[in-house]
């Protein structure tokens, strides 16, 4: 993902609320989904396609991934 590119980050409503595991993701990005941890706000950006995203949404909503 380009430095340059202007994007909105937005902490997902599936982060912890007060244990501080912040997931955000960025809209502005045609196509594709960036998420960071909201802690690190400088540090590495996964960049995932956004029917992936949807895909794992999803399944996070049916509770498919609990561990």
């Amino acid at each position: 993902m380009s430095a340059h590119r202007a994007v909105s980050w937005r902490k997902s409503t599936y982060s912890g609320v007060n244990n501080g595991d912040c997931l955000e993701v960025a809209d502005g990005v045609p196509g594709l989904v960036p998420v960071r941890d909201s802690k690190v706000p400088d540090g590495p950006v996964l960049v995932v396609p956004d029917g992936g995203w949807g895909a794992f949404v999803s399944a996070v909503r049916r509770g498919r991934l609990s561990g």
